[in-house]
């Protein structure tokens, strides 16, 4: 969608500050211990108390059943679309949990997801997240208008798999957004090898354009296995992954991170 108007501008950074806020509160609630549903439970309430309704509950996608949570929640090797039904057990010490948090506030949409550590964990696996998390900002900073959409994944590919030695997921990226949660153009984070792998690739990021953009870097692959008709999706290898995401408004001044403030969320929480 392009918003240019003050009042839709307004509209939508309100949106993507409220997803803000829920992750500030998760990441003051989370700790080991907490099982996926009563994660679940703390996100509805948390986005009841903003005014806002989840994106996800019951989001519909043809093949799969309506999507059974308010929020994403992704331990370890599941990379996105995780949900508080796939696992009982309580998350524990050395955990990383991606949380993807979508609202609609007001007629707007709101999506971006942070990855935590509960409680710590290894040095590989918090290079992995000061990897996806920088990728996420020096991605942001490629999105000038005018220029095409290729030059996000340009940049965040060659830290992510040129720099730091990681792996991006390949066949999952960003999106349009606006007062609905998903629309054109498709931003991949990678550079496609053949011109039917990512028709947008030079479709120029234009003012106006809400863009939720979403690095996802796994230790082991950049390969996916998912179970027929289920949401969750892992690393193939099962090996750890990280997910970021934020809501860019393109101007022509540069963009403008409308989730500002996911960068002082912390990475290891629950201490």
């Amino acid at each position: 969608m392009i918003a240019t108007a003050q009042h839709d501008i307004d509209g939508a950074y309100a949106a993507a500050q409220c997803v803000v806020e829920v992750h500030r509160d998760l990441a003051d609630f989370l700790r080991a211990g907490l099982t996926l549903a009563e994660i679940d439970r703390f996100a509805a309430e948390t986005l009841s108390k903003l005014d806002c309704k989840s994106a996800f509950l019951r989001y519909q996608m043809r093949g799969y059943p309506p999507f059974p949570s308010h929020a994403c929640l992704s331990v370890n090797e599941c990379v996105v679309h995780g949900t508080h039904i796939m696992n009982d057990d309580p998350i524990k010490s050395g955990d990383i949990l991606k949380i993807d948090i979508g609202v609609f506030h007001n007629g707007w949409v709101g999506d971006a997801a942070w990855t935590y550590a509960i409680e710590g964990t290894s040095e590989e696996a918090l290079k992995l997240m000061r990897c996806g998390r920088e990728s996420l900002f020096r991605g942001i900073a490629a999105m000038q208008a005018g220029r095409p959409l290729i030059d996000w994944a340009k940049a965040v590919q060659n830290y992510v798999e040129g720099e730091c030695g990681f792996h991006l997921i390949r066949g999952l990226g960003g999106h349009g957004y606006g007062r609905k949660l998903h629309g054109p153009p498709f931003v991949s984070n990678v550079v496609p090898t053949h011109p039917r792998e990512w028709p947008d690739a030079w479709a120029t990021f234009k003012p106006g354009m809400l863009l939720a953009v979403e690095p996802m870097v796994a230790i082991g692959t950049g390969d996916i296995k998912s179970g027929e008709r289920e949401w969750p999706i892992h690393t193939a290898d099962g090996s750890l992954s990280v997910h970021y995401e934020a809501d860019v408004l393109i101007t022509v001044d540069g963009p403008r991170d409308l989730t500002e403030g996911l960068d002082q969320l912390p990475d290891i929480v629950g201490l």
